[in-house]
Parts: C-alpha cells; structure tokens; sequence
C-alpha cells in the first residue's frame, strides 16, 4: 500500500505544474481617475514586476488621463509620489502601456499627446491577450 502511495505522489507531482514552470502575465486596467485607486493599481503592477511577471496595464475612461502629457496627479504617501511618476516606474521596469481605443477619439486628443511610451490598444489584440490562460487581470 506505502508503495502505491508513493508511486501515486510521484506521479502527482509530474503531473501538476510548478509555479516555477508557469509564466503569468498580469493586466492591469484602470479606469478610476482617484488618486489613491490609481497608485494602489500602479504598487500591485510594480510589485508584480518585482517577482519577475510580464504586466500590461490599460488605461481607460479618466485613468487615461495618466498617459496625457502634462498632466500632474496628487501627491501620495508614504513616498510623495503621484500616479503618473509610479507609471513612469512600471514603463521603465518593462511594463507595456496603452490607452483603450476609445479613450482618444472620445476626449479629443491625439497620440502625440500621449507621454512617450505611450500606445493605443487595439481591441482584437486586448481580446487575444486575455483569451490567454496565463493572464491574469486586475481592474481598478
């Protein structure tokens, strides 16, 4: 029996998928023009990015905002930071940033108006993404 056991643990043990084995990607979509709903989302993503996940954040409605040029968000503590500097953090840790397909046509800028880096999604690729069943999604 102690035999069949073992045999039956090892063969479990192959069988399942080590976390080490499986790549996650994270999406991130922000829609929230709250200043603290936005950073939460940008700490998460940056965190995700620590412990070496693939993340795609998505900006839509007034989280869109933080892809405009010029545009200063509030001060958050502890690190006197705003939104739009943890942004800059995740695009220089790796992370790919668009706005949704709909955020310039619906607010009347362009994509020169977006900071450098900056993309437009577009929604065969978004849908494709998420399709995946690797990727995991955050919304805020």
């Amino acid at each position: 029996m102690k035999k069949h056991l073992l045999t039956l643990a090892l063969g479990l043990s192959c069988a399942l998928p080590s976390m080490a084995d499986s790549s996650t990607d994270l999406l991130v979509m922000i829609n929230s023009g709250v200043p603290q709903t936005q950073g939460m989302a940008m700490v998460l993503a940056s965190q995700a990015i620590e412990q070496k996940t693939s993340v795609r954040v998505l900006l839509c409605s007034e989280g869109g905002q933080l892809a405009v040029k010029g545009k200063e968000g509030s001060l958050l503590k502890p690190r006197n930071v705003t939104p739009n500097q943890l942004l800059q953090g995740l695009m220089k840790g790796g992370a790919k940033v668009e706005v949704c397909a709909l955020f310039l046509p619906n607010s009347d800028l362009k994509p020169t108006d977006l900071i450098e880096g900056v993309g437009v999604a577009k929604p065969s690729e978004i849908a494709a993404y998420l399709l995946q069943g690797n990727v995991k999604t955050l919304t805020y």
